[in-house]
Protein backbone atom coordinates (compact mmCIF):
# COMPACT_ATOMS: atom_id res chain seq x y z
CA UNK A 1 0.00 0.00 0.00
CA UNK A 2 1.27 3.59 -0.85
CA UNK A 3 2.43 6.11 1.88
CA UNK A 4 -0.11 8.62 2.16
CA UNK A 5 1.27 12.40 0.34
CA UNK A 6 2.25 15.04 3.87
CA UNK A 7 0.57 18.39 3.07
CA UNK A 8 2.56 20.93 4.80
CA UNK A 9 2.64 23.11 2.18
CA UNK A 10 5.57 25.99 1.17
CA UNK A 11 5.20 28.09 4.18
CA UNK A 12 5.01 25.39 6.68
CA UNK A 13 8.36 23.52 4.79
CA UNK A 14 9.80 26.89 4.53
CA UNK A 15 9.40 27.05 8.79
CA UNK A 16 10.62 23.56 9.00
CA UNK A 17 13.59 23.43 7.55
CA UNK A 18 14.66 26.74 8.63
CA UNK A 19 18.59 26.32 9.85
CA UNK A 20 18.89 23.08 8.83
CA UNK A 21 20.63 21.20 6.42
CA UNK A 22 21.01 17.72 6.23
CA UNK A 23 18.25 16.14 3.91
CA UNK A 24 17.63 12.22 3.23
CA UNK A 25 15.98 10.90 0.34
CA UNK A 26 14.06 7.82 0.93
CA UNK A 27 13.90 6.27 -2.94
CA UNK A 28 16.74 8.94 -3.91
CA UNK A 29 17.18 7.07 -7.58
CA UNK A 30 13.42 7.14 -8.71
CA UNK A 31 12.25 9.31 -11.53
CA UNK A 32 11.46 12.89 -9.60
CA UNK A 33 13.07 11.66 -6.56
CA UNK A 34 16.93 12.17 -7.86
CA UNK A 35 15.90 15.30 -9.65
CA UNK A 36 14.94 16.82 -6.48
CA UNK A 37 18.41 15.64 -4.61
CA UNK A 38 19.86 16.72 -7.15
CA UNK A 39 18.83 20.51 -6.91
CA UNK A 40 18.80 20.24 -3.24
CA UNK A 41 22.09 19.46 -3.43
CA UNK A 42 23.24 22.55 -5.73
CA UNK A 43 20.86 24.67 -3.12
CA UNK A 44 23.99 23.89 -0.44
CA UNK A 45 22.08 21.16 1.42
CA UNK A 46 23.51 18.11 2.08
CA UNK A 47 21.75 15.74 0.81
CA UNK A 48 22.06 11.33 1.01
CA UNK A 49 19.50 9.10 0.20
CA UNK A 50 18.57 5.30 -0.47
CA UNK A 51 17.68 3.37 -2.90
CA UNK A 52 17.34 -0.47 -3.99
CA UNK A 53 19.45 -0.13 -7.17
CA UNK A 54 22.65 1.12 -8.70
CA UNK A 55 21.58 2.45 -12.01
CA UNK A 56 23.19 5.19 -13.91
CA UNK A 57 20.93 8.12 -12.15
CA UNK A 58 22.24 6.90 -8.92
CA UNK A 59 26.25 6.87 -10.01
CA UNK A 60 25.42 10.34 -11.68
CA UNK A 61 23.99 11.53 -7.95
CA UNK A 62 27.63 10.09 -6.30
CA UNK A 63 29.75 11.77 -8.80
CA UNK A 64 27.82 14.93 -7.71
CA UNK A 65 29.06 14.50 -4.10
CA UNK A 66 25.97 12.55 -3.04
CA UNK A 67 26.16 9.74 -0.21
CA UNK A 68 23.59 7.04 -1.72
CA UNK A 69 23.12 3.64 0.33
CA UNK A 70 21.91 0.38 -1.61
CA UNK A 71 20.70 -1.20 1.69
CA UNK A 72 18.66 0.45 3.73
CA UNK A 73 19.55 1.50 7.15
CA UNK A 74 17.80 2.98 9.93
CA UNK A 75 21.53 4.51 11.21
CA UNK A 76 21.77 6.65 7.82
CA UNK A 77 19.02 9.01 9.22
CA UNK A 78 20.47 9.25 12.70
CA UNK A 79 21.21 12.79 12.16
CA UNK A 80 19.44 13.90 9.28
CA UNK A 81 17.31 17.00 9.64
CA UNK A 82 14.45 16.04 6.96
CA UNK A 83 13.58 12.94 5.00
CA UNK A 84 12.02 13.37 1.82
CA UNK A 85 10.10 10.21 0.70
CA UNK A 86 8.21 8.34 -2.21
CA UNK A 87 4.81 7.20 -1.26
CA UNK A 88 5.83 4.43 -3.25
CA UNK A 89 7.91 3.17 -0.25
CA UNK A 90 6.81 0.74 1.43
CA UNK A 91 6.35 2.00 5.54
CA UNK A 92 8.75 -1.02 6.59
CA UNK A 93 11.38 1.20 5.59
CA UNK A 94 13.96 1.39 8.15
CA UNK A 95 14.46 4.53 7.49
CA UNK A 96 11.47 5.73 7.31
CA UNK A 97 10.05 4.01 10.17
CA UNK A 98 12.97 5.26 12.52
CA UNK A 99 12.32 8.67 11.47
CA UNK A 100 8.46 8.34 11.84
CA UNK A 101 9.58 6.83 15.42
CA UNK A 102 11.96 9.59 16.41
CA UNK A 103 10.18 12.80 15.45
CA UNK A 104 12.31 13.68 12.02
CA UNK A 105 10.36 15.70 9.67
CA UNK A 106 8.44 13.96 7.16
CA UNK A 107 7.93 15.35 3.52
CA UNK A 108 6.79 13.60 0.59
CA UNK A 109 8.10 13.68 -3.02
CA UNK A 110 5.33 16.10 -3.92
CA UNK A 111 4.98 18.38 -1.47
CA UNK A 112 8.64 19.04 -1.66
CA UNK A 113 8.49 19.26 -5.15
CA UNK A 114 5.69 22.41 -4.81
CA UNK A 115 7.67 23.84 -2.37
CA UNK A 116 10.89 24.16 -4.10
CA UNK A 117 9.33 25.24 -7.10
CA UNK A 118 8.30 28.78 -5.57
CA UNK A 119 11.62 29.85 -5.86
CA UNK A 120 10.95 30.15 -9.71
CA UNK A 121 9.05 33.16 -10.71
CA UNK A 122 7.77 31.38 -14.22
CA UNK A 123 6.37 27.78 -12.91
CA UNK A 124 4.52 26.14 -16.44
CA UNK A 125 2.99 22.30 -14.96
CA UNK A 126 1.97 20.19 -17.70
CA UNK A 127 -0.94 17.93 -16.80
CA UNK A 128 -3.39 15.24 -18.80
CA UNK A 129 -3.85 11.96 -19.17
CA UNK A 130 -1.79 11.55 -22.34
CA UNK A 131 1.50 13.48 -23.75
CA UNK A 132 2.99 15.19 -20.33
CA UNK A 133 6.19 14.17 -21.05
CA UNK A 134 6.56 14.73 -24.55
CA UNK A 135 4.97 18.59 -23.58
CA UNK A 136 7.20 18.88 -21.24
CA UNK A 137 10.13 17.93 -23.32
CA UNK A 138 9.08 20.66 -25.99
CA UNK A 139 9.33 23.22 -23.46
CA UNK A 140 12.64 22.25 -22.40
CA UNK A 141 13.42 22.72 -25.93
CA UNK A 142 11.68 26.01 -26.30
CA UNK A 143 12.79 27.65 -23.41
CA UNK A 144 16.79 26.14 -23.54
CA UNK A 145 16.75 27.54 -27.45
CA UNK A 146 15.22 31.03 -26.71
CA UNK A 147 18.11 31.65 -23.80
CA UNK A 148 16.42 31.93 -20.96
CA UNK A 149 18.55 28.78 -19.25
CA UNK A 150 15.07 27.04 -17.83
CA UNK A 151 15.10 24.00 -14.89
CA UNK A 152 12.97 21.39 -16.03
CA UNK A 153 11.78 18.45 -14.16
CA UNK A 154 10.68 15.75 -16.57
CA UNK A 155 9.25 12.14 -15.90
CA UNK A 156 11.23 10.98 -18.98
CA UNK A 157 15.05 11.18 -19.62
CA UNK A 158 15.47 14.45 -21.53
CA UNK A 159 17.88 13.58 -24.62
CA UNK A 160 19.43 16.78 -24.80
CA UNK A 161 20.58 15.98 -21.57
CA UNK A 162 20.57 12.11 -20.82
CA UNK A 163 18.89 12.77 -17.28
CA UNK A 164 15.25 13.59 -16.53
CA UNK A 165 15.55 16.92 -15.84
CA UNK A 166 17.65 20.27 -16.65
CA UNK A 167 19.30 22.23 -14.01
CA UNK A 168 19.15 26.01 -15.07
CA UNK A 169 18.19 29.44 -14.02
CA UNK A 170 15.67 30.42 -11.16
CA UNK A 171 13.28 32.66 -13.76
CA UNK A 172 11.75 29.82 -16.09
CA UNK A 173 10.62 26.65 -14.64
CA UNK A 174 8.80 23.86 -16.24
CA UNK A 175 7.74 20.56 -14.64
CA UNK A 176 5.51 17.41 -15.37
CA UNK A 177 2.42 16.95 -12.99
CA UNK A 178 0.79 14.08 -12.51
CA UNK A 179 -2.63 13.21 -11.25
CA UNK A 180 -2.29 10.34 -9.31
CA UNK A 181 -3.77 10.53 -5.98
CA UNK A 182 -3.58 13.86 -6.48
CA UNK A 183 -0.12 14.27 -5.74
CA UNK A 184 -0.16 17.42 -8.55
CA UNK A 185 -2.30 19.34 -6.03
CA UNK A 186 0.60 19.84 -3.91
CA UNK A 187 2.41 22.00 -6.52
CA UNK A 188 2.41 25.32 -7.49
CA UNK A 189 2.12 26.25 -10.96
CA UNK A 190 1.90 29.97 -12.23
CA UNK A 191 0.51 28.10 -15.93
CA UNK A 192 -1.33 24.81 -15.26
CA UNK A 193 -1.50 23.24 -18.82
CA UNK A 194 -3.95 20.14 -19.35
CA UNK A 195 -3.44 18.80 -22.75
CA UNK A 196 -6.56 15.83 -22.03
CA UNK A 197 -8.69 14.12 -19.36
CA UNK A 198 -10.01 10.75 -19.73
CA UNK A 199 -10.10 7.97 -16.95
CA UNK A 200 -6.96 6.03 -15.93
CA UNK A 201 -5.82 5.37 -12.26
CA UNK A 202 -8.68 3.69 -11.59
CA UNK A 203 -7.45 2.31 -8.62
CA UNK A 204 -7.50 5.94 -6.79
CA UNK A 205 -10.01 7.68 -9.75
CA UNK A 206 -13.31 6.08 -9.12
CA UNK A 207 -15.09 8.66 -11.76
CA UNK A 208 -15.29 11.47 -14.03
CA UNK A 209 -16.48 13.99 -11.45
CA UNK A 210 -13.47 13.16 -9.26
CA UNK A 211 -10.93 13.16 -11.94
CA UNK A 212 -12.27 16.61 -13.20
CA UNK A 213 -12.75 18.28 -10.11
CA UNK A 214 -8.65 17.48 -9.09
CA UNK A 215 -7.92 18.79 -12.89
CA UNK A 216 -9.64 21.96 -11.78
CA UNK A 217 -8.34 22.19 -8.75
CA UNK A 218 -4.95 22.32 -10.10
CA UNK A 219 -5.34 24.78 -12.30
CA UNK A 220 -6.57 26.89 -9.07
CA UNK A 221 -3.36 26.39 -7.94
CA UNK A 222 -2.28 29.25 -9.97
CA UNK A 223 -4.68 32.00 -8.65
CA UNK A 224 -6.36 34.76 -9.90
CA UNK A 225 -3.46 35.98 -11.74
CA UNK A 226 -2.51 32.55 -13.28
CA UNK A 227 -3.38 31.23 -16.48
CA UNK A 228 -4.85 27.75 -17.33
CA UNK A 229 -3.42 26.12 -20.88
CA UNK A 230 -6.70 23.94 -21.86
CA UNK A 231 -7.69 21.54 -24.75
CA UNK A 232 -10.17 23.31 -26.79
CA UNK A 233 -10.81 19.43 -28.70
CA UNK A 234 -11.66 17.47 -25.43
CA UNK A 235 -14.49 17.69 -24.05
CA UNK A 236 -13.53 17.56 -20.35
CA UNK A 237 -11.32 20.14 -20.40
CA UNK A 238 -13.95 22.04 -22.15
CA UNK A 239 -16.28 21.06 -19.09
CA UNK A 240 -13.99 22.34 -16.38
CA UNK A 241 -13.27 25.70 -18.36
CA UNK A 242 -16.15 27.40 -16.87
CA UNK A 243 -15.48 26.33 -13.32
CA UNK A 244 -11.06 27.39 -13.40
CA UNK A 245 -10.77 30.37 -11.28
CA UNK A 246 -7.88 31.97 -13.18
CA UNK A 247 -7.79 33.28 -16.55
CA UNK A 248 -8.06 30.21 -18.98
CA UNK A 249 -6.98 30.17 -23.07
CA UNK A 250 -7.37 27.41 -25.16
CA UNK A 251 -5.52 25.44 -27.79
CA UNK A 252 -6.28 22.93 -30.60
CA UNK A 253 -6.24 21.23 -33.90
CA UNK A 254 -9.79 20.65 -34.89
CA UNK A 255 -12.30 23.44 -32.76
CA UNK A 256 -12.07 26.59 -34.66
CA UNK A 257 -12.81 28.28 -30.78
CA UNK A 258 -9.32 27.84 -30.04
CA UNK A 259 -7.19 30.39 -28.94
CA UNK A 260 -4.13 28.47 -30.47
CA UNK A 261 -5.01 26.65 -33.23
CA UNK A 262 -2.46 24.09 -35.68
CA UNK A 263 -3.34 25.68 -39.53
CA UNK A 264 -2.42 23.99 -43.17
CA UNK A 265 -1.27 20.36 -41.33
CA UNK A 266 1.04 18.37 -43.45
CA UNK A 267 2.95 14.89 -42.95
CA UNK A 268 5.92 13.93 -44.77
CA UNK A 269 6.97 10.26 -44.08
CA UNK A 270 5.10 10.39 -40.54
CA UNK A 271 6.31 13.34 -39.30
CA UNK A 272 4.13 16.34 -39.12
CA UNK A 273 4.50 20.31 -39.85
CA UNK A 274 2.25 22.67 -39.41
CA UNK A 275 1.12 26.47 -38.99
CA UNK A 276 0.39 27.80 -35.54
CA UNK A 277 -2.46 30.46 -35.74
CA UNK A 278 -4.25 33.27 -33.02
CA UNK A 279 -6.54 35.18 -33.87
CA UNK A 280 -6.27 34.34 -37.17
CA UNK A 281 -2.51 35.67 -37.19
CA UNK A 282 0.06 33.16 -38.02
CA UNK A 283 2.55 33.03 -35.39
CA UNK A 284 4.75 30.34 -36.79
CA UNK A 285 5.84 27.67 -38.35
CA UNK A 286 7.02 23.88 -37.33
CA UNK A 287 8.12 20.86 -38.69
CA UNK A 288 8.45 18.12 -35.44
CA UNK A 289 11.39 15.58 -35.91
CA UNK A 290 9.32 12.91 -33.98
CA UNK A 291 6.27 10.98 -35.82
CA UNK A 292 2.53 11.17 -34.63
CA UNK A 293 -0.28 13.74 -35.55
CA UNK A 294 -1.08 13.48 -31.98
CA UNK A 295 1.79 15.39 -31.29
CA UNK A 296 0.68 18.34 -32.75
CA UNK A 297 -1.71 19.21 -30.07
CA UNK A 298 1.36 19.01 -27.67
CA UNK A 299 3.17 21.18 -29.49
CA UNK A 300 0.39 23.59 -29.96
CA UNK A 301 0.17 23.39 -25.91
CA UNK A 302 3.90 24.02 -25.28
CA UNK A 303 3.20 26.91 -27.71
CA UNK A 304 0.54 28.57 -26.05
CA UNK A 305 2.35 28.47 -22.84
CA UNK A 306 5.25 30.00 -23.93
CA UNK A 307 3.98 32.85 -25.68
CA UNK A 308 1.55 33.57 -22.57
CA UNK A 309 4.34 33.86 -20.93
CA UNK A 310 6.79 36.17 -23.08
CA UNK A 311 8.74 33.46 -24.75
CA UNK A 312 8.44 35.16 -28.70
CA UNK A 313 6.83 33.07 -30.93
CA UNK A 314 9.57 32.97 -33.47
CA UNK A 315 11.87 31.31 -31.17
CA UNK A 316 9.17 28.92 -30.19
CA UNK A 317 8.85 27.81 -33.66
CA UNK A 318 12.82 27.41 -33.73
CA UNK A 319 12.47 25.09 -30.67
CA UNK A 320 9.79 23.24 -31.21
CA UNK A 321 11.52 22.36 -34.69
CA UNK A 322 14.80 21.20 -33.02
CA UNK A 323 12.97 19.11 -30.59
CA UNK A 324 14.16 15.68 -31.02
CA UNK A 325 12.13 13.49 -28.34
CA UNK A 326 12.33 12.07 -24.87
CA UNK A 327 13.41 8.17 -23.80
CA UNK A 328 10.69 5.91 -24.14
CA UNK A 329 8.51 8.09 -26.42
CA UNK A 330 8.91 6.34 -30.01
CA UNK A 331 12.58 6.33 -29.04
CA UNK A 332 14.73 4.38 -31.20
CA UNK A 333 17.20 2.31 -29.44
CA UNK A 334 18.97 -0.46 -31.57
CA UNK A 335 18.46 -3.07 -33.90
CA UNK A 336 17.78 -6.64 -34.71
CA UNK A 337 19.50 -9.14 -36.43
CA UNK A 338 17.45 -9.03 -39.36
CA UNK A 339 18.14 -5.54 -39.19
CA UNK A 340 14.23 -4.03 -38.14
CA UNK A 341 14.43 -0.85 -36.00
CA UNK A 342 13.68 -1.58 -32.38
CA UNK A 343 11.84 1.46 -30.48
CA UNK A 344 10.79 1.80 -26.82
CA UNK A 345 7.58 3.58 -25.99
CA UNK A 346 5.48 4.11 -22.26
CA UNK A 347 2.26 4.25 -23.88
CA UNK A 348 0.21 2.16 -21.86
CA UNK A 349 -3.14 3.57 -21.94
CA UNK A 350 -5.41 2.35 -24.85
CA UNK A 351 -5.57 6.36 -26.52
CA UNK A 352 -1.87 6.03 -25.94
CA UNK A 353 -1.36 3.23 -27.70
CA UNK A 354 -4.03 3.70 -30.86
CA UNK A 355 -2.45 6.94 -31.67
CA UNK A 356 1.33 6.26 -31.00
CA UNK A 357 1.07 2.84 -33.23
CA UNK A 358 -0.90 5.07 -35.51
CA UNK A 359 2.50 7.04 -36.01
CA UNK A 360 4.45 4.12 -35.64
CA UNK A 361 2.12 2.94 -38.61
CA UNK A 362 3.22 5.78 -41.01
CA UNK A 363 6.90 5.30 -40.93
CA UNK A 364 6.74 1.47 -41.19
CA UNK A 365 7.81 0.44 -44.12
CA UNK A 366 7.35 -3.67 -43.43
CA UNK A 367 5.39 -5.72 -40.44
CA UNK A 368 4.83 -3.76 -37.20
CA UNK A 369 5.28 -5.81 -34.33
CA UNK A 370 4.39 -4.83 -30.80
CA UNK A 371 5.59 -6.12 -27.41
CA UNK A 372 2.98 -4.56 -24.83
CA UNK A 373 3.25 -4.91 -21.22
CA UNK A 374 -0.01 -3.83 -19.46
CA UNK A 375 0.48 -1.47 -16.33
CA UNK A 376 -1.55 -2.58 -13.39
CA UNK A 377 -4.56 -5.39 -13.01
CA UNK A 378 -6.74 -2.61 -12.35
CA UNK A 379 -6.41 -0.44 -15.31
CA UNK A 380 -6.33 -3.85 -17.30
CA UNK A 381 -9.31 -5.07 -15.94
CA UNK A 382 -11.28 -1.62 -16.37
CA UNK A 383 -10.17 -0.76 -19.65
CA UNK A 384 -9.92 -4.07 -21.46
CA UNK A 385 -12.01 -3.61 -23.69
CA UNK A 386 -10.12 -0.21 -25.02
CA UNK A 387 -6.81 -2.05 -24.97
CA UNK A 388 -8.73 -4.83 -27.68
CA UNK A 389 -9.86 -2.30 -29.58
CA UNK A 390 -7.12 0.10 -29.16
CA UNK A 391 -4.18 -2.89 -30.55
CA UNK A 392 -7.13 -4.43 -33.23
CA UNK A 393 -7.27 -1.34 -35.18
CA UNK A 394 -4.11 -0.15 -35.08
CA UNK A 395 -2.53 -1.44 -37.70
CA UNK A 396 -0.04 -3.72 -35.65
CA UNK A 397 0.84 -7.18 -37.72
CA UNK A 398 1.78 -8.72 -34.73
CA UNK A 399 1.35 -8.37 -31.09
CA UNK A 400 2.80 -10.22 -28.24
CA UNK A 401 1.99 -10.06 -24.87
CA UNK A 402 4.34 -9.91 -21.19
CA UNK A 403 2.65 -10.88 -18.03
CA UNK A 404 1.22 -7.73 -16.23
CA UNK A 405 2.97 -5.48 -14.31
CA UNK A 406 1.23 -5.59 -11.39
CA UNK A 407 2.98 -2.36 -9.63
CA UNK A 408 1.37 -1.94 -6.22
CA UNK A 409 -1.42 -4.14 -6.47
CA UNK A 410 -2.17 -7.91 -6.35
CA UNK A 411 -4.55 -9.50 -9.05
CA UNK A 412 -8.13 -9.27 -7.46
CA UNK A 413 -9.39 -8.73 -10.86
CA UNK A 414 -8.34 -12.15 -12.78
CA UNK A 415 -7.29 -10.70 -15.76
CA UNK A 416 -4.39 -12.16 -17.29
CA UNK A 417 -2.42 -11.06 -20.57
CA UNK A 418 -3.19 -14.41 -22.06
CA UNK A 419 -6.80 -13.74 -21.63
CA UNK A 420 -6.64 -10.19 -23.31
CA UNK A 421 -4.41 -11.63 -26.33
CA UNK A 422 -7.23 -14.41 -26.84
CA UNK A 423 -9.93 -11.32 -27.46
CA UNK A 424 -7.06 -9.23 -29.67
CA UNK A 425 -6.82 -12.44 -31.43
CA UNK A 426 -10.61 -12.76 -31.80
CA UNK A 427 -10.89 -9.35 -33.52
CA UNK A 428 -7.91 -10.13 -36.11
CA UNK A 429 -4.83 -9.14 -34.90
CA UNK A 430 -2.55 -12.16 -34.69
CA UNK A 431 -2.00 -11.79 -30.91
CA UNK A 432 -0.09 -13.94 -28.39
CA UNK A 433 1.59 -14.08 -25.25
CA UNK A 434 5.69 -14.56 -24.03
CA UNK A 435 6.29 -16.53 -20.87
CA UNK A 436 9.04 -13.93 -20.22
CA UNK A 437 10.91 -11.02 -21.53
CA UNK A 438 13.79 -13.46 -23.53
CA UNK A 439 11.04 -15.18 -24.95
CA UNK A 440 9.60 -12.62 -26.65
CA UNK A 441 12.94 -10.76 -27.54
CA UNK A 442 14.09 -13.97 -28.91
CA UNK A 443 10.82 -14.21 -31.15
CA UNK A 444 11.24 -10.45 -32.44
CA UNK A 445 14.87 -11.22 -33.40
CA UNK A 446 14.44 -14.25 -35.44
CA UNK A 447 10.75 -13.01 -37.33
CA UNK A 448 11.70 -9.05 -37.85
CA UNK A 449 12.98 -8.28 -40.99
CA UNK A 450 14.49 -5.49 -42.94
CA UNK A 451 11.57 -3.29 -43.67
CA UNK A 452 10.00 -4.28 -40.45
CA UNK A 453 9.36 -1.84 -37.55
CA UNK A 454 9.23 -3.07 -33.30
CA UNK A 455 7.81 -1.21 -30.54
CA UNK A 456 8.50 -2.25 -27.39
CA UNK A 457 5.68 -0.66 -25.68
CA UNK A 458 4.57 -0.21 -21.75
CA UNK A 459 5.29 1.58 -18.48
CA UNK A 460 6.61 -1.30 -16.22
CA UNK A 461 9.66 -3.07 -16.64
CA UNK A 462 8.89 -4.24 -20.59
CA UNK A 463 12.02 -1.82 -21.64
CA UNK A 464 14.49 -5.38 -20.43
CA UNK A 465 13.18 -6.56 -24.07
CA UNK A 466 15.02 -4.14 -26.02
CA UNK A 467 17.90 -4.07 -23.33
CA UNK A 468 18.00 -7.74 -24.28
CA UNK A 469 17.75 -7.21 -28.09
CA UNK A 470 20.50 -4.39 -27.94
CA UNK A 471 23.12 -6.27 -26.21
CA UNK A 472 22.10 -9.22 -29.40
CA UNK A 473 22.54 -6.72 -31.98
CA UNK A 474 25.08 -4.18 -30.97
CA UNK A 475 26.43 -3.76 -34.65
CA UNK A 476 22.64 -2.56 -35.05
CA UNK A 477 22.21 -0.37 -32.17
CA UNK A 478 23.73 2.94 -33.95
Amino acid sequence: MALPNTHIGPEGITSLLAGKKKLFFAGIGGVSMNSLAAVSHLRGYEVAGYDRTLSEITRRLEKMGIAVYYEADEAHVYDADALIYTVAMPETNPEYAWAKAHGIPLISRADYLGWLMTGYRVRIGVSGTHGKSTTTGMLCRILTSAGVDPTVLNGAPLLETGTFDRIGGHDYFAFEACEYMDSFLDFQPTTAIVLNIELDHVDYFHSMDQLRGSFVKFTDLTGQDGLAVLNADDANCRMIRSECACRTVTFGRENPEADYSSANERTEGGYPSFDVVRAGKTLGHVTLKIPGEHNIANAVAAFAACAENGIDPGMIAEGLSLYEGIGRRMERVCGTSGGAAVYADYAHHPTEISVTLKGARAICRGRLRVVFQPHTFSRTAELFDGFVEGFANSGADEVILCDIYPARETNIYGVTSEGLAEAIAAKGTHASRAESFEAAAERMDRDAEADDLVIVMGAGDVIRVAEILRARNKKNSE
